[in-house]
């Protein structure tokens, strides 16, 4: 980092977690297994006790040099001081959930959140004496205040929100959450760099590795980054309480994954910019739900909070079409595979209606839906294939 100015992204993500330019060995950190940690002597142990919320290693679960390089970078790219690597996107929604609440405490989650956040606030958390209330996604100031209640803990966001791609006022939601003691955590993984978390407000801000930083899809790991030691401490301790734990093999190919990202990612964002906009043209389509698009209804929010998008997406068709037409669609596409996940270097297409469960009144959408990543094929080829697809939905 030169002290005149901070470098671009690019520059960071090759940099980041690496020993440096001037040291003699390998380019690519290695990978550090263990679970016994030995000391030289019964002091050095007991020390080492006092550090457990600090990078030292006293066993395995508490991580080692390739988590930590890992770490670092993740917390580079949130803009935090710390971040803690999990298992899987899901484990970096609930240990921070576990964290910050306990029986009898309530829980504010937006209507368009992602499904398994759902499932875990309505069984696990339900069970525990905590309650979930859900809100529309596009609240306003003002309405989140009244959401709020004395013993309200968390305010969770997701910008934007599965499936459906609202964008959420983060900024002012947080107000309103600062403002009478509530936390503030954010489902960041669309946002990736392009939201900045720490400087709107979020206190708590998530991501899914799984996606865009390993890129590859084969790997499953979550991220939580804080920008606070007392946060810090309060999540380390839950992390650890709880068992959770990540592979360092996982986390070395994250490793590998981000030095790539910021192309992969630039390409990726957009070709899918290209692909949505020729689907807004299309008669079939009533909609496509692209938040860099104008016509998207939080585009402005969208321009003021990111300095980019990525390659995931939305589409509504026509409310003419069945379900089993749009299945046609999907089923015909030849570089479109049907699967869940995203942000890695294949397409990807699935039906999403049906599969959206929304309680606050949020979920009227015109038609039969769809979710739409695009890999690194070339947008032409892409848009081809769509084309032909197309050509089934009423077939």
């Amino acid at each position: 980092m030169t002290p005149q100015r901070r470098q671009g992204f690019a520059t960071r993500m090759s940099h980041a977690g690496r020993a440096g330019t001037h040291v003699h060995g390998f380019v690519n950190p290695a990978v550090h297994r263990g679970s016994t940690v030995l000391f030289p002597d019964c002091a050095a142990r007991r020390e080492g006790a006092k550090h457990r919320f600090e990078q030292y290693m006293t066993y395995g679960t508490q991580g080692g040099p390739t988590h930590y390089a890992l770490e670092d970078v993740v917390a580079e790219i949130e803009g935090g001081s710390r971040a803690l690597i999990l298992g899987t996107g899901l484990a970096a929604v609930t240990v921070p959930l576990q964290a910050w609440l306990k029986s009898g405490d309530h829980c504010l989650m937006p209507d368009s959140v992602y499904g398994p956040a759902r499932n875990f606030c309505d069984g696990l958390l339900r069970g525990w004496g905590v309650e979930t209330t859900y809100y529309d996604p596009c609240v306003d100031e003002a309405g989140m205040a009244a959401l709020i209640r004395p013993n309200t803990k968390v305010v969770y966001t997701e910008s934007p929100g599965s499936h459906s791609f609202e964008i959420q006022d983060i900024p002012a939601i947080a107000r309103a959450a600062h403002a009478r003691g509530a936390k503030v955590m954010m489902d960041n993984t669309w946002g990736i760099h392009h939201f900045r978390p720490f400087e709107k407000g979020v206190d708590v801000s998530i991501q899914a590795l799984t996606k865009y930083v390993g890129g590859h899809s084969d790997i499953l790991l979550g991220s939580v980054t804080v920008n606070s030691e007392e946060d810090w401490r309060v999540l380390r301790a839950a992390a650890s309480q709880l068992g959770q734990y990540a592979s360092p093999d996982d986390c070395w190919l994250a490793l590998r994954g981000v030095r790539t990202m910021a192309v992969r990612l630039q390409r990726q964002a957009a070709s899918g910019l290209e692909v949505a906009r020729w689907l807004s043209a299309r008669p079939e389509v009533l909609r496509v739900m692209h938040p860099a698009l104008p016509k998207h209804p939080q585009h402005a929010l969208w321009q003021r909070d990111f300095s980019g998008t990525c390659s995931l997406f939305g589409v509504v068709f026509q409310p003419r079409y069945t379900l089993d037409d749009l299945c046609r669609f999907i089923d015909g596409l030849a570089l479109f595979g049907i699967g869940a996940s995203w942000g890695g270097y294949e397409s990807l297409c699935i039906a999403t209606t049906g599969n959206i469960t929304r309680t606050a009144g949020t979920g009227e959408f015109g038609g039969p839906m769809c979710r739409i990543h695009v890999g690194l094929e070339e947008p032409a080829d892409l848009i081809a294939d769509l084309e032909q697809g197309l050509a089934r939905l009423g077939g």
